[in-house]
């Protein structure tokens, strides 16, 4: 499935949340609501550093290319969302996941959520890779692929085929539906993330242009595959898979905790 997070609302951010943090239970530290009080904090949200050394990669990501999206886009994302916050700093106080879940608004975001999409999704990336990734998944996680794709060769193909259809800019997510209670491939354009539909990824692919265009020019195929083939951490994956497993009962096979 595709969706677009370019709708705006007429109403301000301010009008809104209230009714928000109520609709989605969203426990957000903020003190003061509604009064205009000048605030001395001037950082809101900071750049994260990728795990691992901005040459790790090479040679499927080139150091060069981990400056240009990291260094520019992400924390061009970062600087714009803090602009943002200082303008208006009602949300000041929430988590990223709640920032963003408040800000979608049941699909008619904010001015600030792609901004804040924009960070956490580039935030999950960078965690989805690894120097020696690829290769397949190990122990339940990949016993729950198989279980909810047929096998992890289907799973690639659907994954890749995911990418490759994909219309404009947007990204490609593995994650556990906790109303479906299975793993699934979604779509995603923009900056919509699962969080919005309360799912829980694992894998995040960014399929902006900026993503891969040094690298490997307009060769998307060739950049999902590497992406599949060599970068992908499914130790990451199965990190998360575990911590999922505390609110999703999948019955069998159990995801052993590291």
């Amino acid at each position: 499935m595709s969706w677009c997070c370019c709708n705006r609302l007429s109403t301000s951010s301010s009008s809104v949340t209230s009714d928000l943090w109520r609709q989605f239970n969203v426990p957000c530290r903020i003190s003061n609501v509604g009064l205009r009080q000048k605030r001395s904090v001037s950082a809101y949200y900071g750049l994260k550093t990728p795990p691992y050394k901005l040459d790790a990669l090479e040679p499927y990501m080139s150091q060069s290319m981990v400056e240009i999206h990291w260094g520019d886009h992400h924390r061009g994302y970062v600087e714009s969302l803090n602009k943002q916050i200082e303008k208006n700093d009602i949300f000041y106080g929430c988590t990223m996941d709640e920032l963003i879940k408040l800000t979608y608004n049941n699909g008619n975001p904010l001015p600030e959520f792609s901004d804040a999409a924009q960070v956490w999704n580039h935030d999950f990336f960078w965690e989805s890779m690894q120097p020696g990734g690829g290769d397949i998944p190990k122990l339940g996680l990949l016993q729950q692929i198989d279980k909810d794709f047929g096998s992890f060769t289907i799973f690639k193909d659907k994954f890749i085929e995911a990418a490759l259809t994909l219309f404009g800019s947007g990204w490609i997510w593995l994650v556990l539906s906790r109303e479906e209670k299975r793993l699934a491939i979604i779509k995603t354009s923009n900056a919509v993330n699962p969080l919005v539909w309360n799912d829980i990824p694992l894998i995040g692919l960014d399929l902006w242009e900026h993503a891969y265009y040094l690298d490997y020019k307009n060769d998307k195929a060739n950049y999902v595959n590497v992406f599949m083939n060599h970068l992908v951490s499914w130790d990451a994956a199965l990190g998360r898979m575990a911590r999922a497993q505390a609110f999703v009962n999948l019955g069998e096979p159990k995801i052993p905790v590291a």
